[in-house]
């Protein structure tokens, strides 16, 4: 009797799968090519490794900044909707978004996508919402890893984790030196949940057995990309630090930024929050818990001179106009000092 031959199919890994859409993730690659991304006589996609010219932007002395992250729980609201065009740009912001806080323009961006078994549609989705955060941020999409896993990640599930490479000369790095006593805080708008807290609010969905689309599509809402803003601004001098709020929210973001000797009194009444956050809050979570685990309506934080205020609100659409919700003190106990009340 013959025995069957054993393929890496049957136990579930189709290759020809990835393989047939190499060409698709080249064309998209392609359209975010920046300055120095084509190098002579060699394709990142397809290779092994990516490679990147930095020559091209003349910097003195060039630090290269790095950066990895992922999108985490917001995936299942994602699954929920089965709804996959907007959940790169969440994985690219949160990467690039790391860069910029540090005055780095970020150069490229590499994805990896552990998946149970590649679906066409779904799988080109997720790649055009990558895509589109690279594009918006002027990162080039220069590779990734698509790894199919049977066994360890069930039906429909997946993950996503994301990783970026960015430039700053070593002159402008922005360090915390030029924060300063007096300085003003201002908070941008985020565009929603951003990518961070996503477990509480599923578990609050599921206690309250909530499976409203309108509601679940406002969770979705992917995450506000700053890069351009915020390199415009640096360009031009006028920022002397700024804060990315992600996972631990203003009270645990903003002393990862300020030098030893300074901390921030902030005016919680002065935080205006969005709509979302107000629906959470309304399910028995304190203000504290809010405000350490959501961006609560601040998804960026910049820390500048007084007189540099309307100069800077200028740069930015009016929906994501900076606003004051605070000042730079000197440190004696606290870095993070609270007045006022959050108003949700």
């Amino acid at each position: 009797m013959h025995k069957k031959k054993l393929t890496y199919k049957n136990s579930g890994v189709d290759t020809s799968n990835t393989n047939k859409l190499i060409k698709y993730i080249s064309n998209l690659s392609n359209k975010t090519k920046i300055k120095g991304s084509s190098i002579p006589g060699f394709k990142n996609i397809g290779g092994f490794g990516s490679l990147f010219d930095i020559n091209p932007y003349n910097f003195k002395s060039p630090i290269l900044v790095s950066a990895t992250d992922g999108v985490g729980t917001k995936l299942e609201i994602a699954n929920k909707l089965k709804k996959f065009d907007t959940i790169g740009i969440d994985l690219v912001a949160m990467c690039v978004n790391d860069l910029i806080v540090q005055g780095a323009k970020p150069l490229f961006f590499l994805d990896y996508i552990a998946i149970s078994k590649v679906n066409k549609n779904k799988y080109k989705n997720i790649l055009k919402g990558i895509y589109k955060g690279c594009k918006i941020s002027n990162c080039y999409l220069s590779g990734g890893e698509t790894a199919e896993m049977p066994g360890i990640y069930h039906q429909d599930k997946f993950d996503l984790a994301g990783f970026s490479v960015g430039i700053v000369d070593k002159e402008k790095i922005l360090d915390g030196k030029k924060i300063k006593n007096d300085n003003l805080l201002l908070a941008i708008p985020s565009s929603g949940l951003h990518s961070n807290g996503f477990s509480l609010v599923r578990y609050i969905l599921k206690l309250k057995k909530f499976n409203n689309k309108k509601l679940l599509k406002k969770l979705l809402i992917p995450t506000k990309i700053y890069v351009n803003e915020i390199l415009k601004l640096h360009e031009k001098g006028l920022l002397n630090g700024c804060c990315n709020i992600t996972g631990g929210g203003i009270i645990e973001n903003l002393p990862r930024v300020l030098p030893k000797s300074k901390a921030v009194e902030i005016d919680l009444d002065k935080i205006k929050t969005l709509k979302i956050f107000k629906f959470l809050k309304n399910h028995n979570i304190s203000d504290v818990e809010m405000l350490k685990t959501f961006n609560c309506g601040v998804g960026f934080c910049l820390i500048i001179n007084k007189n540099n205020l309307n100069k800077i609100k200028n740069v930015f659409p009016q929906k994501f106009k900076p606003y004051v919700i605070g000042k730079i003190i000197s440190f004696k106990s606290k870095k993070v000092t609270l007045n006022g009340k959050i108003k949700f």
